[in-house]
């Protein structure tokens, strides 16, 4: 079997599967103008002895050490039986002293650990043995690791200065470099996906590795033992800037931590299973108050380069709402005073997802657009009789999932990650107090339940007051290329109505374009894409 883990007739009957999947969407009944979806998502096969194989080659390598780690016979071994796999279960033995939770994951871990190494120099009592960066190619100690059914995220970052053979020019900051490895991919209709060159020095290691810049981040992509693996570093896609990386200068960064990954752990578990699309379910009653306009409406001339928005009729997850009270309302807080209609607290709803920003988002036809969505809580009422007390600045957030936070203790976002046997899928907050959410520890590998209430919505940008009184939220879904962008607009359409009881009315035009197609739609289907993490003078 090839490296991708799928034979080239497997190859052959996938695209004819896509491609009448694709068809079948342009010939059945078409969906209702308000009707909403779930996603597509396709489960890859995993290839537990290959990574076997490769952990083997990487052991025995060091004989001192090599005895520790016992490989059963090839037909010996019993399905979906992990102890049958010592050297997995020694393997997760050591790492986790480092990686927690790293035997959780459904998926072989690639990590710039060498763990035969570590092992080796603790036998032989090296000093120094207990510095880790030494054993993960000068890579700093693991910022965020989460590990779960679905596979694994986790971020390094390589200190200025370190590294032999690094540029030579110092970084104001240290470089984060990030992975992910999944088992789980979203199906979108991404006409850029699966694009990017050749690495000549790393293609004797990785043959089908692809080297891209995407949404911010230079990003390469590769499949192993049949998983898709993608290692990323934010940076600018020109030239350098005293405290921003220029993409070029991240290329050798990157390229470090590839040639250092090594298998770390995981453990095999009864395969995952293709999920297609269907008609999310909505409240029955309807709601005399809450309307909303169609996916896509942007208000008019306030896309990049006046383009319009893009209409989705995804919902990407199942979630609770992400402000604890209702009424709430999705509308622009950067051209609501182009909005004709009645405020910024005020139905109907309006998607600004689109709307003009310096951030590549690849659904948006201009290429760039806001990332998210802006939500704002509904004025306080005056104070009366029988009225809850309500607090303008006190208004509660609360997690949408079961889920983990990514967040460091400066970071002004707070990122959820919900990593199961079904989803592989993150959830953004944008502009609450960092300081506050430092003090509540949402930090890097704090769990928290959906509902749970984990901050205010405020008004930080890079300082307090920096816009105005609203949360911006947004979705990321790992695909082949990575974690990427997609609308939230009907998500949020879908947790609100689960939140009131009650379904919404979709007002004004229809959007004139054709929504995104559905299950596994060909890349041809769709529009042109991208996405970055700066700052044109307007708020995110």
């Amino acid at each position: 079997m090839p490296p991708g883990g799928e034979t080239v007739v497997g190859k052959s009957f996938r695209f004819v599967s896509l491609l009448l999947a694709s068809l079948s969407l342009l010939t059945a009944t078409p969906l209702a103008a308000d009707e909403i979806r779930s996603p597509s998502l396709t489960a890859l096969r995993i290839d537990w002895r290959a990574a076997l194989d490769q952990l083997r080659t990487e052991v025995t390598s060091r004989p001192q050490i090599a005895g520790d780690f016992i490989f059963a016979p090839r037909r010996s071994v019993p399905r979906y039986d992990p102890r049958a796999m010592p050297a997995l279960v020694q393997l997760n033995a050591v790492s986790s002293q480092f990686f927690t939770g790293i035997a959780r994951s459904s998926v072989p871990v690639l990590l710039p650990f060498d763990v035969a190494a570590y092992l080796e120099a603790q036998r032989n009592r090296a000093p120094g043995a207990l510095a880790l960066s030494h054993y993960q190619a000068d890579f700093n100690p693991v910022d965020m690791f989460d590990a779960g059914p679905s596979g694994y995220s986790a971020s390094f970052s390589l200190e200025p200065g370190a590294g032999d053979g690094m540029p030579s020019r110092v970084y104001a900051r240290p470089v984060e470099v990030q992975i992910t490895g999944s088992a789980l991919v979203y199906d979108v209709a991404d006409p850029t996906g699966g694009k990017g060159e050749q690495v000549k020095p790393l293609a004797a290691t990785y043959p089908d590795l692809r080297r891209f810049i995407r949404e911010g981040y230079v990003r390469y992509a590769f499949t192993r033992f049949g998983v898709a693996y993608v290692v990323s570093i934010q940076c600018l896609d020109s030239i350098a800037k005293p405290r921003r990386l220029a993409c070029k200068e991240a290329y050798p960064v990157a390229e470090r931590f590839l040639k250092g990954l090594r298998v770390a752990g995981g453990q095999r578990m009864r395969p995952l299973t293709d999920m297609a699309s269907s008609i999310i379910d909505r409240p029955f009653a309807r709601s005399s108050d809450f309307t909303y306009r169609p996916s896509g409406d942007i208000i008019p001339n306030t896309g990049y380069r006046n383009k319009a928005g893009h209409p989705d009729v995804m919902a990407y997850a199942q979630i609770r709402f992400p402000l604890e009270k209702a009424p709430a309302f999705v509308r622009s807080q950067s051209y609501g005073k182009r909005d004709k209609s009645d405020g910024p607290t005020a139905y109907p709803w309006r998607d600004n997802f689109c709307e003009s920003r310096s951030f590549e988002v690849w659904q948006c036809g201009g290429g760039y657009g806001h990332q998210g969505e802006d939500i704002r809580a509904a004025e306080c009422p005056p104070p009366g009789e029988g009225r809850e007390p309500c607090d303008p600045k006190q208004r509660g957030v609360v997690a949408v999932r079961d889920a983990i936070v990514i967040r460091g203790v400066k970071d002004q976002a707070a990122t959820l990650e919900v990593n199961s046997r079904t989803e592989h899928i993150r959830f953004r907050y944008m502009h609450m107090n960092p300081q506050a959410l430092t003090a509540d520890g949402m930090l890097n590998g704090r769990i928290v339940t959906e509902g749970e209430k984990i901050g205010v919505v405020s008004n930080y940008l890079d300082h307090p007051a920096g816009t105005s009184m609203h949360l911006h939220f947004d979705v990321q879904v790992f695909t082949r290329d990575g974690w990427i962008w997609v609308s939230p607009y009907l998500t949020l359409v879908s947790a609100y109505e689960r939140l009131i009881h009650a379904r919404g009315r979709e007002v004004g035009p229809e959007i004139a374009g054709t929504p995104q197609p559905v299950a596994h739609a060909l890349p041809e289907d769709v529009i042109k894409p991208d996405l970055r993490e700066g700052s044109s003078g307007e708020e995110n």
